[in-house]
């Protein structure tokens, strides 16, 4: 099992965070139509910015593990919310269910063989898996933060 990773997000004026991670600062914001300052991306842009970088990252050390002649990745998502009752492959309580399109272009000279493959390993990027996968939540009130290891 990985050591978790912390982070910590703060905000105090507007709609401006600011994320620490490890030794990395960055921002997220609502656009302006929203309330923000669109000044740095969303947070459900940073989402499906960290899924698409996951899925291009799994894909290329997977590549260089088994040596294929991979040279690129370019991965493209979005998103749709929708009502779980108007969603046909849905079966379950949630009010909403949420699909993610993935398209995915693979650079170099791979057969067909590699390329499937690679699609198929795209599923198991760690990010796509915590999206995916059930997620348990455990909330507590503090006076104040930790800091950072």
């Amino acid at each position: 099992m990985a050591a978790p990773t912390k982070t910590t997000v703060s905000l105090r004026e507007g709609y401006q965070t600011t994320i620490r991670t490890r030794h990395h600062v960055y921002h997220a914001d609502e656009p302006a139509d929203q309330g923000g300052t669109d000044s740095a991306v969303t947070p459900s842009e940073m989402v499906m910015g960290a899924l698409g970088s996951c899925i291009a990252i799994t894909i290329k050390m997977y590549a260089e593990r088994k040596q294929w002649p991979l040279e690129g990745v370019d991965v493209r998502l979005d998103y749709e919310r929708f009502a779980a009752k108007d969603y046909p492959a849905y079966e379950g309580s949630e009010q909403f269910v949420h699909e993610i399109r993935e398209a995915i272009v693979l650079h170099g000279p791979l057969d067909a063989e590699q390329r499937e493959r690679l699609l198929e390993i795209a599923e198991k990027c760690p990010v796509s898996r915590l999206i995916a996968l059930p997620s348990f939540y455990k909330r507590e009130l503090l006076d104040a933060l930790p800091e950072l290891e």
